[in-house]
């Protein structure tokens, strides 16, 4: 299945009275996302990468205020924790290298610091192995 291709009424310009496409993947996702914030960005890159069971993603820019790194507007530090069965037969190293590939244009533009905590789902036989 193609992607499907939407049409919005463009706000002039250039191209004014003409329907600006938007891409659609098959997936849902939105390819062309306009003025979303680092946080909603990082969101949607992670949910469309990993399919999470959970996912938490906390701007801490407002505890680094003044050190290194830190920019007026914050969105330069961030806490993620997420679940995901993507992770599965991956070690610690391989989880936060997959994350920081997807999110590789944040981490060379914005963002200065990421802490990761990516987990996998626990699963039946770990629940039986925790009660012997």
């Amino acid at each position: 299945m193609g992607a499907t291709i939407l049409t919005a009424e463009s706000g002039g310009g250039k191209h004014a009275g003409a329907a600006a496409p938007i891409l659609i993947e098959p997936s849902g996702a939105l390819q062309k996302v306009q003025r979303m914030n680092m946080k909603e960005t990082m969101i949607a890159k992670l949910t469309e990468a990993f399919a999470p069971q959970s996912l938490e993603v906390e701007d801490e820019s407002h505890k680094h205020a003044g050190h290194s790194g830190a920019r007026p507007g914050g969105q330069t530090h961030f806490r993620v924790t997420m679940t995901s069965a993507a992770f599965a037969g991956t070690s610690r190293i391989e989880r936060h290298r997959l994350v920081n590939a997807v999110l590789a244009d944040e981490l060379n533009d914005r963002v200065h610091a990421l802490a990761l905590s990516l987990n996998v789902p626990a699963t039946p036989d770990d629940d039986a192995s925790n009660q012997k």
